[in-house]
Formats: structure tokens, sequence, C-alpha cells
């Protein structure tokens, strides 16, 4: 099974609605983990705005990306243009691409359903690139 980190500065928007999407539309074919440069929290509005498709991100958590071992993960995703910050071994796996997308903390709700339907479309993009 494929091991999937999504990486941003803080862990609390982008980051933590891809993990969401790529935990439910790849349920059983890969395993997930979003973590950040830094830890915060799960933003509420992220929380909401994916309860509102049908996806409970509650149980998640915001981690630091020095939590983990780049070693153990076939693909990185940056969602913020952090990519550049990212230590080395992680921007060389199998798969790294940074999305930057907008930062929707701060932002009108619109801001987050805009980013939400953009995350949704490029976790799908990245499913079909994982089979192969």
């Amino acid at each position: 099974m494929k091991q999937v980190m999504f990486v941003c500065k803080r862990n609390s928007c982008r980051s933590q609605m891809a993990e969401g999407f790529a935990k439910t539309l790849g349920k059983g074919q890969i395993e997930v983990t979003s973590s950040g440069l830094e830890a915060s929290r799960v933003h509420p509005t992220a929380i909401q705005v994916m309860e509102e498709i049908g996806i409970n991100i509650t149980d998640q958590t915001s981690d630091p990306l020095s939590n983990f071992n780049a070693d153990n993960y076939d693909a990185v995703i940056s969602l913020c243009g952090c990519g550049v910050n990212l230590p080395q071994e992680w921007v060389l796996r199998d798969i790294f691409e940074d999305w930057e997308l907008d930062d929707p903390d701060g932002q009108p709700l619109e801001t987050f359903y805009r980013v939400r339907d953009e995350i949704k479309e490029k976790v799908e993009e990245l499913m079909k690139k994982l089979e192969t």
C-alpha cells in the first residue's frame, strides 16, 4: 500500500482537507498522513466545510513533520509552496509535488470552499498517479 504525506506550514487547513479527501477517496488503497513545518490545530472552518460534503476530519491531529521519517513515504505533497523549505529527503520521494494553493485561514468562507474543491481535484489526480 502506498504511503502519502501531505505537508503544509501549520497543518491546519489545506493539508488537513487533503488528508480527509485522500483517506476517503483512497480508502483501502493508500495510507495517508499530514503534517506541518510546525504543528497547530485543525482549523474549525476546515472541519465545517469538509463536514458539509460528508467527510469528518475532527479526529485528525496537527503534527510537526519532524515526527515522521521520509523513508516511510512514497509520495510527498506540499500544499502551500513550502516545498522549498522541506528537508531534502522529503523532496526526493518517488512522487513530490508542490501544489501552491491559497491559504484560506483568515479568508472569507468562499475561499475555504474554493480551496477545498481545488484540493479534491488534485487528490483525485494524485490517486490516478499512484495506481500506476
